[in-house]
């Protein structure tokens, strides 16, 4: 039973930490598109909000649960799936805590232009690509551990 707990659990937030990073990223992604200050400004202050709720806590839930039923079910940890999977989440947890950093840098530049009625800065920008370029790894190494999670043998306890 308590197997079948974490494993709700581990799907449900593994769905959390999937959809809202992809969820967050669209939404900075076109609002950054419009070139409007006001709307940029606006969807990157709930973005960070929304990534340290709801990415963070699922982020934190999937190793803890996803290590729990490796425990339980007696896999080895040196099978392929298991080290592909702690693998690809370590790439997306390390291009994460980066991109969320730039998320609070370009939400405070956008701010302040918006405050002050100017353009956004030339380092804005610069942080947005670099937002951008980390997004990638981490979409596909999650996207290889779904894949991993999905396609693992069966075990029956």
């Amino acid at each position: 039973m308590l197997y079948l707990d974490l494993k709700l659990v581990h799907i449900l937030s593994s769905t959390v930490l999937f959809g809202t990073g992809l969820g967050t990223a669209c939404n900075l992604y076109f609002a950054n598109k419009t070139c409007d200050v006001y709307l940029i400004a606006k969807t990157a202050r709930y973005v960070v909000i929304v990534d340290w709720i709801f990415t963070g806590t699922s982020g934190v839930i999937q190793p803890l649960t996803g290590f729990w039923m490796v425990y339980l079910n007696g896999y080895s940890w040196m099978t392929f799936w298991v080290l592909g999977s702690i693998i690809g989440y370590l790439i997306a947890a390390f291009c994460w805590f980066p991109v969320v950093y730039l998320q609070i840098k370009i939400r405070d530049l956008d701010e302040t232009a918006y405050q002050k009625k100017t353009k956004l800065p030339a380092l804005y920008h610069r942080y947005f690509r670099y937002w951008v370029w980390l997004g990638w790894p981490a979409f596909i190494s999650l996207v290889v551990v779904f894949y991993l999670m999905t396609n693992k043998p069966i075990k029956f306890m």
